[in-house]
Formats: C-alpha cells, sequence, structure tokens
C-alpha cells in the first residue's frame, strides 16, 4: 500500500487522481489531505507521494494536470482513459472548452464541495461519478 498527499478541501483532480490511482495501480492506496504548506514535510514523514501541488512529479506541469502526470508516470494505458484525462483536464485547468464534458465535471465537483462533510467523504461520494464517466468514456472509445 502507497500513501499519497495533497492539499486539503479536494476538487476535480484531487479527487480524480485517487479514483485513477485506487482504480488502476493500487487498490489500498491511502490517502492525506493536509494544508498546502504542509504538503512536502508530510510526504517526507509519512513517505507519501505528494500529488497535485507545485514543483512535485504528480503536479500540473504546462497545459497538462495531475491526472495526466499519474497515466504517465504509472504508463496508464486502458480504453477511454485518453478521453477521460481530456475531460479532467479541461474541468481542472484554464482549458474549459477542450470537452463538453468538463463542464459538468467542473460543476459536480463545486456541487460535492458543498454537500461532503470532508475530503474522504468527498472521495466516497464521487468515485461512483468517476466510475460512470469512465464507463462513459469507454462506451465513445471508437469500436466500443
Amino acid at each position: 500500500m502507497v500513501k499519497f498527499v495533497t492539499r486539503k478541501n479536494v476538487k476535480v483532480d484531487r479527487v480524480a487522481c485517487p479514483w485513477l490511482i485506487t482504480r488502476f495501480v493500487d487498490a489500498a492506496a491511502e490517502f492525506l489531505f493536509v494544508e498546502p504548506s504542509e504538503v512536502l514535510a508530510v510526504a517526507e514523514r509519512e513517505r507519501a507521494v505528494p500529488f497535485d501541488v507545485q514543483g512535485v512529479e504528480l503536479g500540473h506541469h504546462g497545459e497538462f494536470c495531475s491526472f495526466d502526470a499519474v497515466v504517465t508516470k504509472y504508463g496508464l494505458s486502458a480504453p477511454g482513459l485518453d478521453l477521460m484525462a481530456r475531460i479532467v483536464r479541461g474541468a481542472d485547468t484554464d482549458q474549459k472548452g477542450l470537452e463538453p464534458e468538463s463542464f459538468g465535471l467542473e460543476a459536480m465537483a463545486d456541487g460535492f464541495r458543498s454537500v461532503a462533510a470532508d475530503d474522504h467523504e468527498r472521495l466516497r461520494l464521487e468515485f461512483p461519478m468517476y466510475d460512470a464517466l469512465y464507463a462513459y468514456c469507454r462506451a465513445r472509445e471508437p469500436g466500443s
């Protein structure tokens, strides 16, 4: 089991990455959510992989978001995953028009911030939404 750490008060990328990690990398991964200024210290102390913070491997790089970085680092390749990455990127960055579904994903993420008590509950509530989004993306894959 690998630990991952990021900033608290998660939204799009900081929910999409844990979903991606648990579905494709490590089903038993543990996620820690801390103050932004504490991420790197907690990563070192807990031997956790930091993500979605500036200057880390699993962060934003140019036009790409942390979801893209996870796909790249772990060499993930599956039907529908490229489309899903574009949708997440569009919802999480200034590239809002990248995919039309990005607008809806961002709206849903905003809504979950209002109904979930904390970051772990957001993951629990949103993972089924990401499962459904991934099923949608797989179905849109040519030849499906």
